[in-house]
């Protein structure tokens, strides 16, 4: 059978009815409607066009070549979200297609919203029905670029290809595959949804660990600052520690004992200095 929807194909124009042009193929041919092409054909011309069903079943050309098909994958946004079915993606066609809510998380709140965007390819049922299905972890590792070294620190954008308790898995723009771990996340994303995150690793396979969390040194108040400058000057450590004299806190550090005290804190909780048994503060290794 030559008719394949789901794929792109090359078909040649037969005939011309007042509102539809049949294409042929070997011994078969299907309706091109016109709403459906992107330039003036002629009969006896090559046309490449998308297979797809209508709402009845029936294969039906259109020249608007979608990236999602059988054969490929892409991003496509939800358009529509019906809890007792799924939720359905433009890919481009005449028609919207379905994931089906098999293919979505347990929890509903987890599912795509409005406009997020799904990592998809295309399937059909037994009864030869198009449906959109996000790409599998497998499809992901396949299909990832080997992230470089130099990624680390760097911001990466993408949309969530796999929700779970451990975690949330990111598809970038770059084509990286992510993980976000649940320890770095500041709130869950869900399915589809746009994420911007700071890339804290990059493995040897290729693929790199991300957070929400902003860096330590970025996301510093500025008391913390003035203690990290002084103590990267005086090779990481200084004679200062939550019992020393106020006056020489607020001589060196220009802040008073109980703002010492609370960006001390701070560092401490940030891993980044110590406070020693010698009565010193240290910047951590």
């Amino acid at each position: 059978m030559m008719i394949k929807p789901g794929t792109i194909q090359t078909w040649n124009v037969k005939h011309e009815t007042p509102d539809t042009f049949t294409l042929t193929k070997a011994n078969e041919h299907i309706d091109l409607p016109f709403q459906n092409t992107t330039r003036p054909l002629a009969v006896g011309e090559v046309v490449r066009v998308f297979i797809y069903t209508d709402k009845h079943g029936k294969p039906q050309a259109t020249m608007t070549l979608p990236e999602v098909t059988k054969d490929s994958f892409g991003f496509a946004p939800v358009v529509n979200v019906v809890p007792s079915l799924g939720v359905f993606l433009d890919i481009g066609a005449p028609k919207d297609l379905l994931v089906s809510k098999d293919d979505l998380p347990y929890l509903r709140e987890m599912w795509p919203q409005l406009d997020d965007k799904l990592y998809s390819t295309l399937t059909q049922d037994k009864q030869g029905r198009l449906f959109a299905k996000p790409a599998t972890e497998d499809e992901i590792m396949d299909q990832a670029e080997h992230a470089p070294a130099s990624l680390k620190n760097q911001t990466i954008t993408g949309f969530v290809y796999r929700v779970g308790k451990v975690g949330s898995f990111i598809w970038t723009t770059d084509k990286y595959r992510a993980f976000l771990h649940e320890s770095e996340r500041t709130r869950e994303p869900r399915l589809g949804e746009a994420v911007e995150a700071r890339v804290i690793d990059v493995k040897e396979d290729g693929t790199i660990n991300v957070s929400f969390r902003p860096n330590k040194l970025e996301s510093m108040d500025k008391d913390s600052h003035a203690i990290l400058l002084k103590l990267t000057r005086n090779q990481g450590e200084l004679p200062f520690s939550d019992k020393s004299d106020p006056e020489d806190i607020k001589e060196t550090f220009q802040i008073s004992k109980a703002s010492f005290k609370r960006a001390i804190g701070r560092l401490m909780k940030q891993g980044i200095v110590e406070q020693t048994k010698e009565g010193t503060i240290k910047m951590k290794d």
